[in-house]
């Protein structure tokens, strides 16, 4: 997410060149960009040229959302990821009341960043047309 957002100008970009930039396989990024149109986080444009843009203005993502609208949990036990009052040991758990409070603490860390925080804050280097360079091992989304 960071890699199109930093493409300043708006244009359109190849999911294939995000796959080389950020070293992340073309059939993953496919599959995540899927989930992220259907949640109106981004946009495709078709015909030459085409691509994938933000559907909306960086600052207006957050770093939670995009999490969540690619399904992937945030909770920091599994127990919690389905309805937890089904957990067999549910009524004997010590611990569940720390983990919820902890998964809630995480959302809402991760709720406060938006995409445009993460170019800004982070300070990314910058490659010669102006786009955060990767990250954390080639992994910034």
């Amino acid at each position: 997410m960071v890699n199109l957002a930093s493409h300043g100008n708006g244009a359109p970009v190849a999911l294939k060149d995000i796959s080389r930039e950020e070293g992340i396989s073309l059939a993953y990024l496919e599959q995540l960009f899927a989930k992220l149109r259907k949640g109106d986080i981004v946009r495709s444009v078709r015909g030459p040229g085409g691509g994938y843009v933000l559907a909306r203005d960086p600052s207006k993502i957050s770093v939670g959302e995009v999490i969540t609208v690619v399904e992937e949990p945030l909770n920091p036990v599994a127990c919690l990821d389905v309805d937890s009052e089904k957990c067999a040991r549910a009524a004997t758990c010590i611990t569940q009341n720390v983990w919820k409070g902890l998964g809630d603490r995480m959302r809402e860390f991760l709720n406060s960043i938006s995409i445009q925080d993460l170019i800004i804050d982070i300070g990314a280097p910058r490659d010669g047309g102006g786009r955060a360079q990767a990250t954390c091992g080639g992994n910034s989304r």
